[in-house]
């Protein structure tokens, strides 16, 4: 945490850190009183700086993670000199990273390993430990959990859900406070309503009754747990955003009226952003206008913003700051057809099919259920579809409209699951977000 320099520059972002319950550590050795917010709110206040550009990670959980993420992030474009060069007057930025625990399963778990009892892997123990911490949820939770991963133990192959987990899913999602408002509601109320037997058919579905990249990730006893803490991840962004993160950003204006502010988020950051610019239950409002926006590879709705869900009269969650607006140049949406963790993950976690919706902007045949980092922002008129560019291509981007880019020539172009949803440090993306901020 503290203040981080780009590796081979002199440059420098302020990484915050925010805990599992949504609010900033009091630790920080560089902060003021262990809150390094008040150290930046002090210093933009005293060098009063041209831009402010946020990053927000997604996937990933601890510090390291999002270290090595924004060093790569920002380090990328920083390598862009003729984006970098073209702005306008004095550019003197202030870089600012959040880092928030965010992950709803393990790199052990995306590998394969699926968490099984045996030699070499985590021990009913130590599961337990790992959910309950990523559940969030008291002691209250930690004899649910029992029966779930002992089930497990005695039968991972399991080809129907156990009793007794059943009953124990039903009481977690009811200690979790998962609720169901449709894909127009907010984020963590987004899904179809929590069914423990649909989700444990419906995993092992999309496990082919085998191995999700070599390991049953998403099916068997275990299953309905990961739906539940990916749930939890975006409860937890939400909150972030809507309360914590929109008043530093509101404060961070206060303190540098003149400066220009950009936001980028990615995976269940774009949450963090959107809820930062639409305040408390989305009726907030920063005390102006941020500069530009860039959602890539979102884990939220593609129909969170729209003006109608699915052809219906309906409205998004997040539709209120789109048309206050909240932004008043471009805002960027990355898509890529071969990012499994939103075009698979995403679906399964909302436990519904696995129908594939096309990319072809006028085709109707969207899912009820699905993100916008494989389909972009729908049930909008005026969004824009686009192709992203090499690294030197003139976009043209416009003030206070929508970008649906389509990525899928840059990014997750590799396949898997956790490596290619978050390598996001190409050129070309990095050059499209400069594209943005330059309006």
């Amino acid at each position: 945490m503290g203040f981080e320099t780009i590796p081979g520059t002199s440059d420098q972002y302020a990484l915050l850190s925010f805990d599992d319950n949504g609010r900033e550590r009091t630790d920080d050795p560089e902060g003021v009183g262990g809150l390094l917010s008040k150290e930046v709110l002090s210093r933009v206040a005293r060098e009063q700086p041209s831009h402010v550009l946020f990053f927000i990670h997604g996937w990933k959980g601890d510090v390291a993670a999002a270290r090595d993420q924004y060093n790569r992030w920002i380090g990328a474009m920083l390598r862009l000199t003729d984006d970098r060069n073209a702005v306008k007057g004095t550019f003197k930025p202030m870089w600012i990273g959040l880092h928030w625990p965010s992950q709803p399963f393990g790199d052990e778990e995306l590998a394969g390993e699926s968490f099984d009892i045996g030699e070499g892997t985590l021990s009913p123990d130590e599961i337990k430990a790992t959910y309950l911490k990523r559940l969030g949820l008291g002691s209250e939770a930690a004899p649910l959990i029992e029966v779930i991963v002992r089930d497990h133990q005695k039968n991972a192959a399991a080809t129907e859900l156990p009793e007794e987990s059943r009953r124990a899913y039903q009481k977690l999602a009811s200690l979790a406070g998962h609720s169901s408002d449709g894909p127009e509601g907010p984020p963590d109320a987004e899904d179809a309503p929590f069914d423990p037997d649909l989700a444990f058919d419906r995993g092992n579905a999309a496990s082919g009754g085998a191995n999700f990249g070599d390991g049953g990730f998403l099916g068997g006893i275990l299953g309905p747990l990961r739906q539940l803490s990916y749930w939890t991840m975006k409860k937890r962004a939400r909150s972030i955003g809507e309360s914590g993160m929109h008043q530093f950003v509101s404060d961070l204006m206060k303190a540098a009226p003149s400066a220009r502010f950009h936001l980028m988020g990615h995976s269940f950051g774009t949450i963090v952003v959107s809820g930062i610019l639409g305040g408390k239950d989305g009726s907030g409002q920063l005390p102006r206008q941020v500069d530009s926006v860039a959602l890539i590879q979102g884990a939220v709705s593609l129909w969170a913003f729209g003006d109608s869900v699915k052809g219906k009269n309906r409205k998004g969650y997040f539709n209120p700051w789109v048309h206050r607006p909240a932004v008043r140049g471009p805002v960027l949406v990355s898509r890529s057809v071969h990012d499994r963790a939103v075009g698979t993950l995403y679906p399964w976690a909302s436990a519904v099919s696995f129908s594939d919706g096309s990319f072809d902007p006028d085709d109707e045949d969207l899912p009820l259920y699905g993100a916008i980092g494989k389909y972009g922002i729908r049930g909008l008129s005026g969004a824009v579809f686009r192709e992203m560019m090499e690294k030197t291509g003139a976009y043209g981007f416009e003030a206070g409209k929508i970008y649906n880019l389509e990525a899928s020539r840059f990014i997750a172009k590799g396949g898997g699951l956790s490596g290619a949803h978050s390598d996001i440090d190409g050129p070309e993306v990095a050059h499209a977000i400069w594209q943005a901020a330059l309006v």
